[in-house]
């Protein structure tokens, strides 16, 4: 193993203390005990979060196997002297630290030319479109997924081995003072500044310091390649670094790669330009003008490397595009698809599979993977397939099925305790389990190089083909989530609302995201969604917001706490829960600050604790209210009126029940009043990208999209659907797009009010909106029949479709239908 290290040597590297002989042998760096693999050569850092301390999945790992720790809390080895004998431990003062010392460790050793890669958007595209187009005849290296914060950057450069041609990187931040300590780590030969873009402004005091601050990762760096387009990053650039360092790109003057005409045509786009006084062309597959731009980077790149310009017209025609995510969706026969199209090597193979063991594990289901040979293998063939088989075992697969001649042939290196299937082609294997039962309670990862067109299999086994569907971007939700944990004390606990099925984005999903985060309380709407929750296996606890008198018994069996408002109720309660023998059941009490719809007022308060004191059968966990117009500053005044009155009454209450939590604000509240943020909060509709501040820019997650079924042209005058309530202005270019009123779009949006996105470009709804279908005037926008439509999402956001309604956000994302297909996306 040319890329390992013994324990003793990595004690020395980051001047830590062994404890332990040192001899054990360390490939691999972790910093998730869930992602796990190769235990026995990990190096397994053990960080602290303000929600997690990595040490206190230590035991559990010596169970797996690991025997290498890099810790920064000495009593976890003095808790219990055999682990010195089984492991070794490195204590240090600081482990990001010296997490960073063994980054910088393995960059000082390698010989390739480094690619530091930084910007707002398109980072991991161009860093992967690099990777495509150099592999062929180089050695790549380059950052797993997109791992370009502080603690993924030292665990991607450790991954930088001596002898390879390239080590690609991308580097992240969010806030002032960062990028320092990742150009420390990194230190780039080329740089590549990718984008400038709204991402993380709010942290900057303006876009020109945002700039700055992301630049500093090409400090010492040969070459520079940039867009000169952008005004802006074309000034940072150019008072920030000599002019021979600087490589641009774009329609401007000053660039050395002169763009003259980019021209697309159905799927392909053909960009005309002139490099060292020499006009060339190439064509890629794609339009969107994001990808055109990330494919100039990668353009530029291969320019200054001296690529010979006929290479580069057949490496840039065959671009693949990059699916950044890793989607889940429902399949036939009680099954869950996890399909990571990302990219295929052992290295993406590794976390889809832990992946796909989690989801199998929490659902209760037998894990599966559909994987393909992988693609360009020049050497050691046997010995990668050897991996592969060695991983599978490991992990614990209940089936493997192989597809491709190479699998095929290395079939005998498999595990005959897991089931195998292995087949020469995809067609050979949708064969065999065409109209029959293949598949039952299964996680199926499917994986496959792109030639395979594994998607065939994702359609097959998928439970709806209906094209409709609501993307929920998990990995956004988290990020906003942790953006408003950012507002508290450390002490304070959050409730996140995941009531009406998440806000019509799914429950269980978004309640098993919200987890894995670290949210101490779930809230629901009505006991049946609580009882949902439990039976997926969540057992964080759970508030339910508005009870029904004969869900008690429910309640009670499914440890679920519930909101009471009024004695009535209160009442109810207490009488069930004495029939039931509970003592103390937890429930949340609600006062009446201002909204008057549901709480007890001031003046019930002496009847309420005399009635709560009298019986020992339930108990108040916490206290809350509702803020009227927090989000509005035409409201503060009253705002603050609601908070006074609360804590005048909690008052009263805490002096009886001393224990009791306390929580009024709601997403809103917590930017615009996290002084008042007692001792817990509520998190609603803040998760899915919605702000209480004017301007602040949080992350859409959710993404409507649909196809376009059919184009026609139609002359001016003619109409368009139902009533002849469409009428062509001009000669016209029709598209009708699969979605109506019953998947939940509004018929408020046609006649030309509500608009769609294809390719980049608005297009409005013409005409009446129809029950599955509505139409959409084309005019102007080269798109072809397939071409996907945005309804909303990050390019037309849902704010702005509510608008046009005269409505508000809520309503449109949870009125998506049931028969939408819901698809959950990591990035």
């Amino acid at each position: 193993m040319a890329n390992s290290l013994t324990a003793k040597e990595i004690a020395s590297i980051t001047n830590g203390k062994l404890i332990g002989d040192g001899n054990n042998i360390i490939s691999r760096l972790s910093t998730d005990s869930r992602t796990l693999s190769w235990e026995n050569e990990t190096l397994f850092v053990a960080i602290k979060t303000p929600k997690r301390d990595g040490h206190s999945f230590i035991p559990q790992l010596i169970n797996r196997g690991v025997k290498s720790f890099l810790i920064t809390d000495a009593s976890i080895v003095n808790s219990d002297e055999a682990y010195v004998s089984s492991v070794d431990f490195i204590l240090v003062d600081d482990a990001i630290s010296a997490l960073d010392k063994l980054a910088k460790f393995k960059r000082d050793q390698t010989n390739a030319t480094v690619v530091g890669i930084t910007g707002s958007n398109g980072k991991t595209i161009v860093k992967e479109w690099l990777a495509q187009l150099l592999s062929a005849d180089k050695k790549v290296v380059r950052s797993p997924r997109s791992f370009n914060s502080k603690i993924g950057v030292p665990l991607s450069v450790w991954g930088c081995e001596k002898d390879c041609d390239y080590a690609i990187f991308e580097a992240g931040i969010s806030e002032p003072g960062e990028m320092q300590a990742l150009h420390e780590i990194i230190r780039p030969n080329i740089g590549i500044f990718t984008h400038l873009g709204e991402a993380h402004s709010e942290n900057f005091s303006s876009e020109r310091s945002k700039c700055l601050e992301k630049i500093k990762l090409f400090e010492g760096c040969d070459k520079i390649i940039y867009n000169a387009d952008n005004r802006l990053v074309d000034i940072c650039m150019s008072g920030a670094f000599d002019a021979d360092k600087l490589v641009r790109f774009g329609e401007s003057d000053n660039a050395d790669v002169k763009v003259e005409k980019i021209e697309s045509c159905g799927a392909n786009t053909t960009i005309s330009y002139c490099y060292k006084n020499k006009k060339e062309s190439i064509i890629v597959p794609f339009t969107d003008k994001g990808e055109i731009e990330n494919a100039l980077s990668c353009l530029t790149f291969l320019l200054l490397i001296g690529e010979n310009t006929n290479a580069i017209k057949t490496k840039m025609s065959k671009l693949e595009n990059i699916a950044m995510r890793l989607a889940i969706k429902q399949a036939e026969n009680e099954c869950i698809i996890v399909d990571d199209s990302y990219q295929l090597d052992l290295g993406s193979l590794t976390p889809a599979i832990d992946y796909v063991v989690n989801v199998a594990a929490g659902r209760k289901l037998k894990s599966a993977i559909i994987l393909s040979d992988f693609p360009g293998v020049a050497e050691n063939e046997n010995g990668l397939y050897k991996e592969l088989a060695l991983l599978v075992s490991q992990k614990h697969i209940d089936r493997f099925i192989g597809v491709g001649s190479t699998l095929c042939k290395y079939k005998s290196l498999f595990d005959n305790n897991i089931q195998t299937e292995f087949y020469t082609s995809k067609d050979e294997f949708l064969s065999s389990i065409a109209n029959k039962i293949h598949f039952k309670k299964e996680a199926i990862l499917i994986k496959g190089a792109r030639n395979f067109h594994f998607e065939d299999i994702e359609e097959q086994l998928s439970e709806r083909i209906h094209e409709t569907r609501l993307e929920v971007n998990l990995s956004a939700l988290a990020r906003n989530f942790h953006y408003f944990r950012s507002h508290l004390k450390k002490e304070t606990k959050m409730v996140s609302m995941v009531k009406a099925n998440a806000y019509g984005t799914g429950d269980i999903e978004v309640s098993r995201c919200l987890v894995a985060e670290g949210v101490d309380y779930l809230a629901v709407a009505v006991a049946d969604e609580g009882v949902m929750l439990r039976k997926a296996g969540i057992d964080t606890p759970i508030i339910v917001m508005n009870p029904e008198r004969n869900s008690f018994a429910k309640m009670f069996e499914y440890n679920l706490e519930p909101e009471i408002y009024n004695f009535s109720i209160a009442k109810q309660m207490i009488a069930d829960a004495e029939k039931r023998g509970e003592r103390d059941f937890p429930f949340h009490l609600k006062l009446d600050t201002g909204m008057h719809r549901l709480g007890f007022e001031k003046k019930d308060l002496p009847e309420l604790i005399a009635l709560l004191k009298s019986q020992n059968s339930i108990r108040p966990k916490s206290v809350f209210s509702h803020l009227v117009g927090s989000d509005s500053v035409q409201f503060d005044d009253f705002t603050l009126h609601q908070i006074a009155l609360f804590e005048e009454m909690t008052t009263v209450l805490k002096a009886e029940f001393p224990n009791i939590l306390r929580h009024i604000l709601n997403s809103a509240g917590i930017e615009r009043f996290s002084q008042y943020q007692f001792d817990m909060v509520r998190l609603g509709i803040g998760h899915y990208g919605f702000s209480g501040i004017e301007g602040k820019t949080l992350e859409e997650v959710c993404t409507l999209k649909t196809k376009i079924l059919n184009i026609r042209d139609v002359k001016k005058g003619e109409t368009i659907g139902y009533g002849r309530q469409g009428v062509t202005e001009r000669d016209s270019k029709i598209g009708v797009i699969g979605l109506g009123y019953a998947d939940g779009l509004d018929r408020g949006l046609g006649c030309g009010v509500g608009e769609v996105v294809v390719r980049g470009k608005k297009a409005k709804i013409i005409g009446r909106v129809c029950m599955d279908v509505c139409m959409i005037d084309l005019t102007g926008i080269d798109a072809i029949e397939g071409d996907d439509v945005i309804v909303f999402g990050p390019e037309n956001p849902i704010e702005g479709v509510a608008a046009k309604l005269n409505t508000i956000s809520y309503e449109v994302l949870t009125g998506v239908n049931n028969r939408v297909q819901r698809i959950y996306v990591r990035e």
